[in-house]
């Protein structure tokens, strides 16, 4: 390879392309890291959609960062890594060969992983919002929403104890949600339908816990809704697509609470890792089956393009830099 690499670049809205630069080298306390894949997470869609704030091509790799790999080159003071240690990392630029982090930002990955891919960002982010919901054994937890990171928390509050309600607009999302421990589901369909059928599982009382992991307004509408008194509403989904309405009145005639679950400390993402990772070990999921679609580092315009449609049977696209 000598000194180059490639990198997939955005070149503008809906196209993208690959680039040669310079081969990343570690500053002291830095590593930099040989990819072995990197998830494309639904949070980028506004980027390769097109929004009048973002400015095109992107820096090449951006903005991949769900990023796993085998440590490449250490440099000066680093500890507790060598090469050749499989790792899984924080970073914005893993739509690359190789991409370069502190020490912080890594996690190792346990010798029972090897061979297994391993996005470590989305399935700590996960294991946080899971953290976040504060669900015990005995309540009723719906989740509207039930791709990658629905399922995982629909595996996690199934064996804590709690009845989940999974919500979903796919047959084949909905599938996944019973085999991850999913008590009832229902079709993510018409506002109304869906209200009835859910007072009829759950009681005119509400779910004590409602995970919205769409990032859409009609979720988080149908969220207010489903909660029960006191009860919490978890904001999973991402919002990036314009200002939100809430219903404040029912919201505070309820009493409910509202958590954003979204993290902006590595410390907390690194944690989640960690958690699912030893949720891995557990059997409570398994990361490999939710990885449905994958696409070589030329390819990034396909797993982009299966991300926005979501075709049947679609639960995460990652790229494979082993094609």
């Amino acid at each position: 390879m000598g000194h180059v690499m490639k990198a997939a670049v955005i070149l503008a809205p809906g196209q993208a392309g690959l680039v040669e630069v310079p081969l990343p080298r570690p500053a002291r306390g830095e590593v930099v890291v040989r990819l072995e894949g990197c998830g494309v997470c639904a949070s980028n869609l506004p980027l390769w959609q097109g929004r009048p704030w973002f400015n095109y091509p992107a820096a090449p790799g951006s903005p991949g960062h769900e990023g796993w790999g085998v440590v490449h080159e250490v440099g000066e003071g680093v500890t507790g890594f060598k090469c050749c240690d499989r790792v899984t990392f924080l970073s914005t630029n893993a739509h690359a060969e190789y991409d370069k982090v502190t020490t912080e930002q890594l996690v190792k990955l346990p010798a029972w992983l090897d061979g297994e891919p391993f996005p470590g960002e989305p399935v700590g982010c996960a294991v946080n919002v899971f953290r976040r919901s504060e669900i015990v054994k005995g309540q009723t937890v719906a989740v509207v929403g039930s791709g990658f990171l629905g399922a995982i928390v629909t595996s996690l509050a199934a064996a804590r104890g709690a009845r989940v309600i999974a919500i979903s607009r796919r047959a084949s999302s909905l599938e996944l949600a019973r085999r991850y421990g999913a008590r009832e589901t229902v079709v993510l369909d018409d506002h109304q339908r869906v209200l009835e059928q859910v007072r009829e599982l759950a009681g005119e009382r509400g779910c004590d816990r409602v995970i919205e992991a769409t990032g859409h307004q009609w979720p988080l509408d149908l969220a207010g809704e489903l909660v029960c008194e006191r009860g919490k509403v978890v904001i999973a989904g991402y919002h990036q697509d314009g200002l939100r309405q809430v219903n404040l009145q029912l919201w505070n005639w309820k009493g409910i609470d509202v958590i954003n679950a979204h993290e902006r400390d590595a410390r907390v993402y690194l944690d989640g890792i960690r958690g699912g990772i030893a949720a891995v070990e557990e059997g409570l999921f398994q990361v490999n089956e939710l990885l449905t679609h994958h696409y070589a580092l030329g390819d990034l315009t396909l797993a982009y393009r299966a991300l926005d449609r979501r075709p049947e049977g679609f639960v995460k696209a990652v790229i494979r830099m082993d094609g």
